[in-house]
């Protein structure tokens, strides 16, 4: 990461509230909305939930991510993966919280554009010329929204991208300016900031516990902050956090305010003034579903409903942009799939993955028409988020003992965020029934294609075969100076899985030499090894024998995308240039012109063999492997090879071999005698 993100400047801070702040920005749009749904407004109801939301904040979002979790930065960057590669030498297990975490993302990217956009667009119903407008009607509007916003990833956000940050500021601004106009309503909204009120909220009022489920939405950003940890730098989100939370504990209090004043009351309990006749008699008093613009006047309501779908708009953005980064972490580290690739700009992180993005929109789609209103998708919002929260404190709590902090104040971690979070989940489970399985579902679904990618390639390492280098050498030096045989081809490569430069796969030595001989004059062995820190790009090359045997080792972060022929190119380049190697044909007609020898890229591609013994689950895990396989990127294009010169070798993958084989041989009268 550049130096300059560590410094706090103008405009860093306002790329901050542009990237950073989105999902957790516009939670007031729908938290008390979620808080106060079927329940009589009391002053220990709002005053206990402000309480509550006030100190999640503090503790959660302010305690655990922006002073301690920004700490865990990897080069500079951030998120639940970059946090997974700073630990996973320690245990192996710990790769289960990383894929549970990741999985739990994106599945919160799936929710948070229909539930931020649904929000604001619902709105315009407190304005009287869309007073009568239908449900399914702002489902439409909705999915229009979100079909242009998805359309549009494929273009990059480079331009409009430098609008984000003004347009968050100018809802922040607002979020504050609200919240101060109606704290005047009632002053003893302020108590709220003593922890009293939510301890008795908890306690005291009925079913109190269950209501942690709404308030958890408050803080339900908090893991994407630290995921775009690098766009930024921590001291920027730091201190742009302190501004940020203000305004949302203002914007908050004034809510609370309104609520508690007579007005408040009545359209709140609005249900309960129907029964009373209330409606009847005064039938302009419409009832407000959501008291974020209830705190508005009436003259600014729709400058405000246009504010406010900016702000979704812009939250949608950044969790999208978000879960590519995410998914393409995941396939450096070998836990999703290859899909392809396509960066829409020179910016650094912008990134557009076609699959994901459809995968995506269908997910948000099938959402919004599933709940189709934001109160519905709040009852279904933030359990699968709570589990990435808990694998964060796991994963943090390794990251700690790494850097030798004493094991007090890991334990003291523990038990406080542990206490808190599954606080938070118990509390979320009440919204199981409720559409909460929604995520759960999907989080599972996104958790099963991790585990399998992952457990399909420690089955496949016990088939792995690895020899000694130099006990083919002689052979291959024959082979290359053979003339009896056909030349294959000038430059043969082998994308090479061994770490150890002294080792090469038996396999790659079976497709030389046994499959069908292929002659060479110099054989290349490229091995690729991904980093746990981000944005390294070197290489290492390694003569073998001079001319004939080359092995090039790239080491590339796991925010680099692989393009081997790109690189290799410019490997080959490098050393010419230094006189390393020879690459000029030595066909006769083409040495005399000094014309460069053709390269050959084999690539083995693997399919499972008939001949396995495998137990039930590790079986389906393989035939769930290779059907992703079949919908992913194929390996010459996850690798960025040209397949002009590629040739696909396809072996079998033998890796439980049948151990007994029932066979008895019978005879003839004749063969008998």
């Amino acid at each position: 990461m550049s130096k300059n993100l560590n410094k706090v400047t103008g405009a860093g801070l306002l790329i901050a509230l542009g990237i950073i702040y989105g999902d957790i920005g516009t939670s007031p749009l729908y938290v008390f909305s979620a808080i106060i749904n079927g329940r009589v407004i009391t002053e220990d109801l709002i005053l206990g939930g402000i309480s509550c939301i006030i100190w999640t904040l503090t503790l959660q979002t302010t305690i655990k991510y922006v002073i301690l979790t920004l700490r865990a930065d990897n080069r500079g960057e951030g998120g639940i993966f970059s946090l997974y590669t700073l630990v996973r030498r320690r245990k192996k297990w710990l790769v289960a919280p990383a894929m549970i975490g990741g999985a739990a993302l994106l599945a919160d990217g799936m929710i948070t554009p229909p539930i931020s956009v649904t929000s604001a667009v619902e709105g315009l119903t407190q304005l009287p010329r869309f007073a009568a407008i239908k449900e399914m009607e702002i489902v439409y509007i909705v999915l229009g929204i979100l079909a242009f916003l998805f359309f549009m990833q494929q273009f990059g956000t480079a331009t409009i991208g430098k609008m984000f940050g003004p347009i968050m500021f100018i809802w922040f601004l607002m979020l504050a300016v609200l919240g101060i106009m109606d704290i005047s309503l009632d002053w003893n909204i302020l108590k709220a900031f003593s922890p009293h009120y939510a301890v008795n909220l908890l306690v005291n009022y009925p079913k109190g516990f269950w209501i942690l489920g709404a308030v958890f939405l408050c803080t339900t950003g908090a893991e994407a902050l630290y995921s775009d940890l690098g766009h930024c730098g921590k001291n920027n989100i730091r201190f742009s956090w302190i501004g940020v939370k203000l305004c949302l504990i203002l914007n908050y209090l004034g809510q609370g305010a309104y609520l508690l004043g007579e007005q408040g009351k009545l359209y709140a309990n609005s249900s309960l003034m129907k029964e009373a006749g209330f409606l009847a008699a005064n039938p302009t008093a419409l009832p407000l579903q959501n008291p974020f613009f209830a705190v508005m006047p009436h003259s600014f309501l729709l400058i405000g409903i246009i504010i406010a779908t900016a702000a979704a708009i812009i939250a949608s953005q950044a969790l999208i942009s978000g879960s590519f980064t995410l998914i393409s972490e995941a396939m450096r580290l070998n836990l999703w799939p290859r899909f392809k690739i396509n960066y829409p700009s020179e910016e650094r992180g912008q990134l557009f993955i076609p699959a994901i993005n459809a995968l995506l929109f269908l997910g948000c789609c099938g959402i919004v028409l599933y709940f189709k209103n934001s109160g519905n998708m709040e009852a279904a919002y933030g359990l699968a988020i709570t589990l990435c929260m808990i694998a964060t404190s796991i994963l943090f709590a390794n990251y700690l003992v790494l850097h030798r902090v004493s094991s007090i104040w890991i334990y003291l971690y523990l038990i406080v965020y542990f206490s808190i979070e599954f606080s938070f989940l118990f509390a979320n489970l009440d919204k199981f029934p409720h559409g909460g399985f929604v995520t759960l579902i999907v989080g599972g679904l996104l958790f099963l294609i991790m585990y399998v990618w992952f457990k399909s390639r420690k089955i496949k390492n016990r088939y792995v075969e690895f020899s000694r280098l130099e006990n083919y050498l002689p052979v291959l030096q024959e082979l290359s100076n053979d003339s009896s045989i056909n030349k294959y081809a000038t430059h043969l490569v082998y994308l090479s899985s061994a770490n150890n430069p002294k080792e090469i796969e038996y396999k790659i030595i079976h497709s030389i030499l046994n499959k069908k001989p292929k002659r060479a004059d110099i054989y290349w062995f490229v091995h690729v090894d991904t980093l746990d820190d981000p944005y390294t790009c070197e290489y290492e090359v390694q003569t073998i024998i001079p001319n004939e045997v080359i092995r090039i080792d790239f080491r590339l972060g796991f925010r680099v995308q692989p393009k081997v022929n790109l690189m290799f190119r410019k490997v080959v380049e490098d050393m010419v240039s230094n006189k390393e190697v020879n690459i000029v044909s030595r066909y006769d007609s083409l040495q005399r012109n000094n014309i460069a020898g053709d390269f050959e890229f084999v690539v083995m591609e693997k399919f499972l063999s008939q001949d396995n013994e495998l137990p039930f689950w590790e079986r389906v895990v393989m035939k769930l492997y290779f059907w992703l396989k079949e919908v992913s990127l194929s390996e010459e294009k996850g690798f960025g090879l040209d397949a002009s010169n590629v040739t696909l070798e396809k072996f079998p993958l033998v890796v439980a071999p049948v151990k007994t084989l029932k066979l008895k041989r019978i005879y003839t009268g004749e063969e008998a005698e």
